[in-house]
């Protein structure tokens, strides 16, 4: 596990500010990573099975990417997701600018509509506050069901028949059926 963190001793607010560079976690298989601030360009690029969650990105972030999980918690570069294949991300976009940013060409997106990735994205972004201390997942957590609300899941079309749970409850019930 790797966290990154400013110290509480700086004079500036974390999640403005980039405190990871360009390319962090390119080619990653596993493990997880926390970052209460920003990444540079390129993040988890060829990412293959790594958990991240920073609090924004520059662009290209997610592009070819194959496995594992991203949380973003704020503004994203453009491209986003360019060649992704697998994995999932969830994109908290408050600005609502997100859908303008993501490279569409082999991804879906979804407001989260299942209490699986709820609780899942629920999960990470508790585990990210308690990690790195960070004010803004603390302030997503305290007021978690209007934050849900500004959160995408990204998911590259042609893994969704085969998730191990459906994207909203309907599918679900309907596969019980």
């Amino acid at each position: 596990m790797i966290v990154v963190r400013p110290s509480a001793a700086v004079g500036f607010v974390a999640s403005a500010n980039t405190i990871i560079g360009n390319t962090v976690l390119y080619g990653a298989t596993s493990g997880k990573m926390f970052a209460a601030g920003q990444a540079g360009e390129r993040l988890c690029v060829r990412n293959s099975g790594a958990t991240a969650i920073v609090e924004g990105s520059g662009s290209n972030a997610c592009e070819y990417m194959t496995g594992g999980n991203v949380v973003i918690l704020g503004e994203v570069g453009d491209n986003f997701g360019a060649g992704m294949t697998g994995g999932m991300a969830f994109i908290y976009d408050e600005a609502d600018n997100f859908e303008s940013r993501v490279n569409r060409e082999s991804l879906q997106l979804f407001r989260i509509a299942h209490p699986h990735w709820e609780n899942k994205l629920r999960d990470l972004v508790a585990e990210h506050a308690r990690e790195t201390e960070s004010a803004l997942a603390a302030r997503i957590l305290n007021h978690w069901e209007t934050a849900l609300q500004h959160f995408w899941q990204v998911v590259p079309t042609e893994i969704i028949p085969v998730l191990d749970v459906p994207l909203t409850l309907e599918d679900d019930l309907s596969e019980t059926a």
